[in-house]
């Protein structure tokens, strides 16, 4: 599915997302990224739901954002409390939802000018 978001100057927007990977203004991803309102893109080490680990949310709080936008994969999952719990202790918000969804969420946060960072699952296919 293509994006055609509003552009910021300086602010990244998701261009493109599918079951195989996401754009981020021109650059394609195929694992899990961290999506910040500005700045750089970063992997987020996390191949599927089942491996996340607190660790994974506490990597958010560098960023510092007021929101984040975890996209948990082709389907709704919310994460244990235990997981963010690093994030609502800071009193950053936290929504979940599917990655698709996340991403056109994001970028009307985005647009907005809003402190928000997409987490997204890109679950990697079981190989044989």
């Amino acid at each position: 599915m293509k994006f055609q978001p509003d552009r910021l100057d300086g602010v990244n927007a998701i261009t493109a997302f599918d079951r195989s990977g996401v754009r981020v203004n021109a650059q394609r991803h195929e694992t899990s990224v961290l999506v910040p309102w500005q700045g750089e893109v970063l992997p987020w080490g996390c191949d599927a739901f089942a491996d996340l680990n607190a660790g994974h949310f506490e990597q958010v709080l560098g960023l510092k954002p007021e929101l984040v936008i975890f996209g948990s994969g082709d389907r709704l999952r919310f994460p244990a409390a235990a997981l963010i719990r690093s994030l609502i202790a800071q009193r950053i918000g936290v929504e979940t939802m599917d990655t698709g969804a996340a991403c056109r969420t994001y970028n009307v946060l985005a647009a907005e000018g809003r402190a928000v960072v997409a987490a997204l699952l890109l679950e990697r296919a079981a190989t044989p």
